[in-house]
């Protein structure tokens, strides 16, 4: 279920428009994804975030397709249907395969499985783990 109404382009204020730019120019798309849309309504958050992928996502010591996987990884973690149709697309556009995705979806299947037996029986982390 949504949460409030989404800002079109031609509908916001000259502070989105300019973040809306700079994401359209980034990305290559001819206009913003709902999410930015939605996030439109408070544009001094739309810009902190926007600041923020930037950064975080740019290469780095991961490339950016790793960091796009990981970005897939997290949501579906988090049960993000959103995001990780967003992230799915923007890693495959930067070169992730079918056979990637199928991998890094079966880690995070074994990696959701082992944290839960982890919880579950609250055993201490072993010394040598510990570095």
């Amino acid at each position: 279920m949504s949460y409030g109404k989404l800002i079109e382009y031609a509908d916001a204020a000259p502070e989105v428009r300019a973040v809306m730019d700079e994401i359209k120019a980034a990305r290559g798309v001819p206009d913003v994804n709902n999410a930015w849309k939605a996030m439109a309504r408070h544009p001094a958050v739309m810009r902190r975030f926007w600041e923020r992928a930037k950064a975080v996502m740019q290469p780095g010591a991961l490339d950016a397709k790793t960091k796009e996987l990981i970005y897939v990884a997290v949501s579906i973690a988090n049960g993000c249907h959103y995001c990780t149709a967003s992230h799915t697309a923007l890693a495959t556009r930067k070169g992730a395969t079918e056979a990637e995705l199928a991998e890094m979806v079966e880690i995070v299947s074994l990696a959701l499985e082992g944290n839960s037996y982890a919880t579950f029986y609250g055993q201490e982390v072993d010394p040598a783990l510990k570095g």
